[in-house]
């Protein structure tokens, strides 16, 4: 019996895959549990269509994360932090706060997106790495500027 996985179930099939398993298994645990739907006509259209928008989505937030990546790459981000003699910060810039900033100019970043190997403890302009998507990365500059 050929049926369509709404869901994941372990050892069988992922969601959105279509197999052919046995009449017993789908009827009496699969169907009662909402776990799979009959593969008639209908349904292998309406599984088409939505892989199809799917698609367009995916495609869409690709060229979204492109498209704020060139933005991010010409601006610098301004962090202001207290700093001593020869440059060295008290404290660091982390994450966080260059997140901050760039919420601050209008884009919204999760901060676990930006990519510090360390924190930032000097002044002056750092290379930093964005990712915005799984295929897309920017480098943003931060400048440090003493408060």
């Amino acid at each position: 019996m050929k049926v369509i996985f709404l869901q994941d179930v372990k050892g069988q099939g992922k969601k959105g895959q279509i197999k052919d398993l046995s009449e017993g298994y789908v009827r009496n645990f699969l169907l009662p549990k909402g776990l799979v739907k009959l593969a008639s006509d209908g349904n292998l259209k309406t599984l088409d269509a939505q892989n199809k928008s799917e698609e367009k989505r995916k495609v869409k937030e690709k060229e979204d994360a492109e498209a704020l990546g060139k933005r991010m790459e010409e601006m610098t981000v301004v962090v202001k932090a207290k700093s001593g003699e020869g440059g060295r910060l008290f404290g660091a810039i982390t994450s966080k706060q260059i997140a901050e900033a760039l919420a601050a100019q209008g884009i919204k970043i999760d901060k676990r997106k930006i990519e510090l190997e360390e924190p930032i403890r000097t002044l002056g302009v750092t290379k930093v790495q964005v990712k915005l998507h799984t295929d897309v990365k920017a480098t943003l500059s931060v400048q440090t500027a003493e408060e």
